[in-house]
């Protein structure tokens, strides 16, 4: 019975429960290093997708004979030439609109709140409500007020987070440097400590993560560059107020899979129905477009079938990862399961092999 597979699998997940358990009873033994990993968790996850954004750079700066020290220096000049790109071109524009926004938020709470009002005055007219509806309805003009001041404290928060994040990206730099200068030596100082069929098994199971997280990276932000300067043509072309603070909102939020189109279109329709009710047919159409294109043209070209991962898979893993570790969770839920899966299919087809061996020499 213990060569059953159901059985190991089994034992597996009972001995996994088991450790987290136990981890569970001792973790205060484990919070200094919880607080180192926290402090260095982001600083090396930016300087992981900017390792995978810059590395076809690199590699093919060393194929025209460029030295290492040389092609990450270059890395590191087009790095700041894109920033300075940003921040001349794009900064003026979306810090004008943002503070355009700041200003015009009161007046924007106003009117959703006339408009529940004039919702509510209306109930007679157009007969009984549903219960339900009569209740929001009633509760919701009650609540934009102070909607309204929460909003305050949390773009104060908002503005510390930020602080506190451009004090964490000196160490972004420093990461980037080591990962693009000593990235080849990982595998082979992993490696080292086996030998034989375990050892190309280490190999293969790493290589296949390092494409997992590269095919990732470099396909959902490239996916979601091309849609956000989608938004941003439509929302320009139809004279929407915000444009490219929305289209950068909405660049933003497609990192998020399936869910973040549908999030980002939110806001494009509440202040489409302000400006003018008609724009928000348009912003529906300019994001459903969008998204067509996103996810028939763009994203099989560009990501092709890498993580081959099922809709309802991804919706799971997104809800659940978004329930355990919030936000972080539901951005990288996601990859974190595909490179699972990848450990996963690795492992099975190594038991295959050994199988298939076993059964040849017998």
């Amino acid at each position: 019975m213990t060569k059953k597979l159901w059985f190991q699998v089994g034992t597996a997940i009972l001995f996994t429960l088991l450790i987290i358990f136990m981890f569970m009873q001792v973790k205060s033994i484990f919070s200094p290093f919880m607080i180192i990993a926290q402090a260095i968790f982001m600083p090396l996850l930016l300087g992981g997708v900017l390792f995978y954004l810059s590395r076809p750079l690199q590699k093919w700066l060393e194929s025209k004979k460029f030295p290492r020290w040389a092609s990450i220096i270059s890395v590191f000049i087009v790095i700041g030439l894109l920033i300075w790109g940003f921040i001349a071109l794009v900064s003026p524009v979306l810090t004008k609109q943002v503070n355009a926004l700041v200003n015009n938020t009161p007046e924007m709470v106003e009117e959703i709140e006339d408009f529940i009002n004039y919702t509510i005055s209306q109930r007679e007219k157009i007969g009984e409500l549903p219960k339900a509806l009569q209740t929001t309805l009633d509760s919701a003009s009650g609540k934009i007020e102070t909607i309204a001041v929460s909003a305050g404290g949390f773009i104060v928060k908002f503005i510390q987070n930020v602080f506190q994040g451009v004090l964490l990206l000196v160490l972004v730099p420093f990461f980037l440097v080591y990962m693009l200068k000593d990235h080849e030596k990982f595998v082979p100082f992993i490696t080292q400590f086996f030998k034989g069929e375990k050892k190309i098994f280490i190999r293969k199971t790493l290589s296949d993560i390092d494409d997992t997280l590269r095919s990732y990276v470099q396909g959902q932000l490239f996916v979601s560059f091309l849609v956000g300067v989608m938004l941003f043509i439509g929302y320009t072309a139809i004279g929407l107020e915000y444009a490219l603070l929305l289209a950068l909102f909405g660049m933003i939020m497609n990192v998020i899979p399936f869910l973040g189109p549908y999030i980002s279109l939110v806001p494009a329709l509440i202040i489409a129905l302000i400006q003018e009710p008609k724009l928000a047919i348009y912003v529906a159409i300019i994001m459903l477009v969008a998204q067509q294109i996103e996810s028939n043209f763009i994203t099989p070209n560009v990501m092709g079938k890498s993580l081959d991962i099922h809709p309802l898979t991804v919706i799971t893993i997104i809800l659940a990862a978004g329930n355990i570790a919030g936000l972080m969770g539901i951005i990288l839920g996601v990859p974190t399961y595909a490179v699972v899966k990848a450990i996963l299919k690795n492992i099975y087809a190594h038991r295959e092999g050994i199988k298939d061996t076993a059964t040849k020499s017998v």
